[in-house]
């Protein structure tokens, strides 16, 4: 049991082939309710205009990076409880740390595959739920 077919997902990154990728990954798993944002400001701006059940949001982009999405995120109480994972190149030890430590709920490195893609949503949503 995971995320409903149904859940609304945002993918915030800067490159438009990763964004086809998740989009595509996700569309295997059976979710096709997936917005798309160019970096952490549209990110952020897309998610006070509509609630999302889920982000996957990339570290290294322009205007604002991921990590301080995420921090805006948590600091805001409407967004606070939206599931975040990050999905970056940044394999660092202390950067998975950082991720964690500003409220990811997971971390994806990439490439990755729509198992990897389900195993993390799954064990996210169980942290959510409980």
């Amino acid at each position: 049991m995971g995320f409903p077919a149904n859940s609304k997902i945002l993918t915030v990154d800067d490159t438009g082939t990763m964004k086809k990728i998740i989009k595509s990954l996700l569309a295997q798993l059976g979710y096709n309710n997936v917005d798309e944002a160019e970096n952490g400001k549209d990110g952020l701006y897309k998610l006070k205009q509509s609630k999302y059940d889920l982000v996957f949001l990339d570290w290294n982009m322009p205007e604002m990076d991921g990590i301080t999405l995420l921090q805006e995120i948590r600091k805001d109480p409407q967004l606070k409880d939206i599931p975040v994972i990050m999905v970056t190149a940044e394999a660092k030890k202390e950067n998975v740390l950082l991720a964690i430590q500003s409220g990811a709920n997971n971390y994806i490195v990439k490439p990755f595959t729509a198992e990897t893609l389900k195993e993390k949503m799954d064990k996210v949503w169980q942290q959510i739920k409980g």
